[in-house]
């Protein structure tokens, strides 16, 4: 890939892929860049379309789904021909590197064959983002970067209409549940170091996004209020239902002692009324903590798929409706072609701390879940950034009253 880069670059031209945060200054235009606003467009779109909805219900998969997910069960096949080497290390198991080396090796093979064959013009862009979602060979660590490079993968499944939008529930409570169950055996079996873990104050020595969607799965329906995910009950009961729940159970696994010491960004969110609060404040400390980190962003790759190019000044970042069942995928609104933008700015992510980002007023009434469909337009790949004034399709749902108690404040 670096070859093809560099062929590319000595041309004139700008390599087709490539890391494009280079310093603190470039975050700016990676904040305002088409990447980042289908990346949030991608993730509270999908928190609209997976609420109230279980990891173990019934669902549509299609035909390229079940070939991504068939790409796991291969990786496991390298684990199993590559154990972990007896070493004195604590973190970092050699036996690693001989797998992720393994691991490049098959999936430009294993991925184009679960392509249809007039999308391979997007492989090489596609294959870079899964590449990178299994950690670093170099230090055997794993953290919110590399899942970030795996959004990378799924949203840009979508904008080159490899998925569709019926693909949408599947595709997070399928594909990202079972990449996640994955990176979890990574973990154990080379014993990864979290990278740039902050320890007990991070919300998760290595994932961040199981728990936004995990939240808006429990916003409708929720079977526990949130005061009650720790509980143990609640844990063995609805571990394999949501993934909020097994993201819990997999921390009680791996880490000792009480769960507000080891966990205490965690056990925060237990005070907080709604699960849909808490998934607002998460996406806001998402964009605050990960997708503001210069030492996150400057590994992530840029191609057509995940643009580098600004978005034209006043193009408004979506959000998550939260509190209501989503429409089926057909009732959905769909995004046309975009009209001029409003003349207001999108404001920059919010700098508040955890706290005052869980608790949060619900700004569903003024949001969308625009950036669900895709409509493709001529000549490029599809946008999952809307715009004001975008032609919509018929049969937009009614709005509906959202969940929220703003008079209950999370106890200090």
């Amino acid at each position: 890939m670096a070859d093809a880069n560099a062929a590319v670059a000595a041309a004139g031209k700008t390599p087709a892929i490539d890391k494009r945060v280079h310093n603190i200054g470039d975050l700016a235009l990676w904040q305002r860049s088409r990447a980042y606003y289908d990346l949030i467009g991608f993730i509270n779109g999908t928190s609209t379309a997976i609420q109230g909805i279980k990891t173990t219900d019934e669902m549509h998969e299609s035909e390229v789904l079940r070939k991504l997910l068939q790409i796991f069960d291969v990786l496991e096949q390298l684990v199993e021909r590559n154990p972990p080497l007896e070493q004195p290390q604590r973190f970092g198991n050699k036996a690693y590197r001989d797998w992720a080396r393994q691991m490049r090796d098959d999936i430009p093979q294993k991925l184009a064959q679960a392509l249809p064959t007039q999308k391979h013009k997007y492989l090489n862009e596609l294959q870079q983002y899964l590449m990178e979602a299994f950690g670093n060979a170099t230090r055997i660590d794993y953290g919110t970067g590399h899942e970030l490079s795996f959004l990378f993968f799924m949203c840009a499944l979508f904008k080159a209409e490899v998925l569709l939008e019926q693909d949408i529930v599947s595709a997070a409570l399928r594909l990202f549940n079972r990449y996640l169950e994955f990176v979890r055996q990574l973990q154990r079996a080379y014993n990864m170091e979290p990278a740039g873990s902050q320890g007990v104050w991070s919300l998760d020595d290595y994932q961040f996004v199981p728990f936004i969607w995990g939240s808006a799965q429990l916003a409708v329906k929720s079977p526990f209020d949130p005061a009650k995910f720790v509980d143990e009950q609640v844990i063995n009961d609805y571990k394999n239902h949501f993934m909020f729940i097994g993201c819990i159970d997999y921390i009680c696994k791996v880490k000792t002692g009480h769960f507000g010491e080891h966990s205490n960004q965690l056990w925060s969110i237990t005070a907080v009324p709604s699960w849909v609060k808490i998934n607002a404040g998460l996406v806001k400390m998402y964009q605050k903590e990960i997708l503001s980190k210069f030492p996150v962003i400057q590994h992530v790759y840029f191609g057509e798929l995940m643009s580098f190019d600004t978005v034209a000044s006043g193009t408004p970042l979506s959000s998550a409706r939260l509190g209501y069942v989503a429409p089926p995928p057909s009732k959905r609104i769909c995004i046309g072609t975009p009209a001029p933008p409003a003349p207001v700015a999108a404001p920059p992510p919010p700098a508040e701390a955890l706290q005052n980002d869980l608790n949060v007023g619900d700004s569903s009434s003024e949001s969308s879940d625009n950036s669900v469909v895709l409509r493709p337009r001529t000549g490029s790949p599809a946008s999952l950034v809307a715009t004001e004034g975008s032609s919509m399709c018929s049969d937009k749902p009614a709005s509906q009253d959202e969940v929220g108690d703003a008079s209950k404040q999370p106890a200090d």
